[in-house]
């Protein structure tokens, strides 16, 4: 059966492969659009078509119209946005619907609700769901900030209503903490989503983060898939994430998805999404925000479960029912997905763009890969460090564990500083090994996780021989 005659696929890299893949197993015909920038990436090369979206290398992909556009002259009929750039965008999920085009998520109107964490927090706290302490409103001066923080108490964070991935957000220890980051986090907000919106919440220190994956149709039926431990970050950006996790008894988790489920039942919400939670040393959880879309590490439930989200998503969009009921979700093994950066840890992870020399990726059992890389790519300086990533399934932690460290030393990327080094040390470390980790775990052991920057026999052959030809031209 094909449920539309064409997708257009609203994104770029990784994922924009992930869903053309998904595509092609339900006999849909895929769309990529691309910049100038993007005219040779793997996954413009996998698409059934492809179109130029824009020359340069940020504003085609931020382009509503121009994308609605291209989507009716190569007659799609539906619009998957993937993640990043528009896909929490309730305008853009607006005009697809108005030009009769499919948007391949949760409608604008749930967009808007939960996209905007202030307005989130405050239908969670009506419906009875525990909430991280704070304020309910937007912050308009720094005399509010200051009054609302004498009532919650320091720690707080300062954070953007319409944030996420880490931007936009200040922990304040202390009221010159809280001048000094007041301005700069309106600004960063403004920058980053378009709004300056910022409220506050207390400070939970040493959390973990825990996500519940749901998927909702439009016949009512609401399941959870289980929770993501997200709490390997840096600077508020997930690294690491694991499922099932390790934190969490079988009751807690009925629990929490128990509510996961019904924060999206009371959100008015459709197709997946992800709940996200706080949860402090003594178990204690609290609603953190939603994220209206496919996330990143959404292939670490994908291989505890089985369960194809992205096809489940464009079925939704289609109208049909769930494939699978909440009493047929089952959790099976365990799961590791490390994102594989273009960035050098021992340079406080600066950005590595460049062109990659050599590549070849692990394989063997329980092994995946969602890339958009290969030899001779060009890595671009205009987006996201994201390279790769590398997911493993094993039916026990310390298989899992082993089994990513394996493929973590078989994976060859050379020309481009990368984060495979950093995890292999994260993998060998006994606290990770003993699942003793918050979102405090990198900051806390960095020093202990740095490892010898040792150039590769690889990479001195390739100079060797780059010298000799250097040498022979003169």
């Amino acid at each position: 059966m094909s449920f539309f005659s064409k997708v257009l696929v609203a994104n770029r890299g990784e994922i924009a492969l992930r869903i053309i893949r998904a595509c092609k197993e339900l006999k849909i015909p895929a769309i990529a659009i691309h910049s100038a920038a993007d005219a040779t990436a793997l996954y413009v090369k996998k698409a059934d078509e492809s179109a130029l979206v824009g020359p340069g290398p940020i504003t085609g992909y931020l382009n509503i119209y121009r994308i609605i556009d291209l989507a009716k002259q190569m007659g799609a009929d539906a619009i998957h946005p993937g993640y990043g750039f528009l896909a929490e965008n309730a305008e853009f999920a607006r005009e697809c619907l108005a030009n009769n085009i499919t948007f391949i998520g949760p409608s604008s109107e749930a967009i808007g609700l939960m996209g905007n964490k202030v307005s989130a927090r405050r239908l969670m706290s009506r419906a009875g769901i525990p909430i991280v302490p704070g304020i309910m409103d937007n912050l308009n001066s720094i005399k509010e900030a200051m009054d609302a923080a004498e009532t919650i108490g320091f720690p707080v964070m300062l954070k953007a209503a319409g944030g996420g991935g880490g931007r936009g957000l200040r922990i304040c220890n202390d009221r010159s903490d809280l001048e000094r980051f007041f301005n700069t986090t309106k600004v960063e907000a403004m920058a980053s989503f378009g709004n300056d919106d910022i409220y506050m919440e207390r400070c939970i220190r040493s959390p973990h983060h825990i996500e519940f994956q749901i998927l909702a149709d439009h016949h009512g039926n609401i399941i959870h898939l289980g929770e993501r431990d997200c709490s390997i970050q840096r600077r508020h950006q997930k690294l690491v994430e694991i499922a099932p996790s390790l934190f969490l008894d079988n009751d807690l988790r009925k629990k929490m998805g128990n509510i996961a489920v019904e924060a999206a039942r009371i959100a008015g919400y459709t197709s997946a999404g992800t709940v996200e939670f706080l949860m402090d040393e003594n178990k204690a959880f609290y609603f953190l925000e939603m994220n209206t879309r496919i996330q990143v590490e959404h292939t670490v439930t994908e291989e505890v479960t089985g369960l194809d989200i992205v096809k489940e998503m464009i079925r939704i969009a289609a109208g049909e029912r769930l494939s699978i009921s909440q009493e047929e979700v089952r959790i099976d093994g365990h799961a590791i997905e490390c994102r594989i950066n273009a960035e050098d840890p021992m340079r406080g992870f600066l950005p590595t763009p460049g062109k990659i020399t050599a590549y070849y990726s692990p394989g063997g059992f329980g092994v995946r890969i969602d890339g958009n890389v290969y030899a001779g790519y060009q890595v671009p300086q205009y987006y996201d460090s994201l390279l790769a990533k590398l997911t493993v399934k094993g039916r026990t932690w310390d298989e899992t564990c082993d089994r990513m460290y394996r493929c973590l030393d078989e994976y060859v990327i050379r020309g481009v500083k990368t984060t495979i080094p950093f995890y292999k040390r994260i993998m060998l470390d006994e606290n990770f090994r003993q699942g003793k980790f918050d979102t405090n775990y990198i900051d806390e052991r960095l020093e202990q996780l740095v490892y010898q920057d040792v150039r590769d026999p690889v990479d001195l052959v390739l100079a060797f021989s780059a010298a000799i030809i250097a040498h022979t031209r003169r």
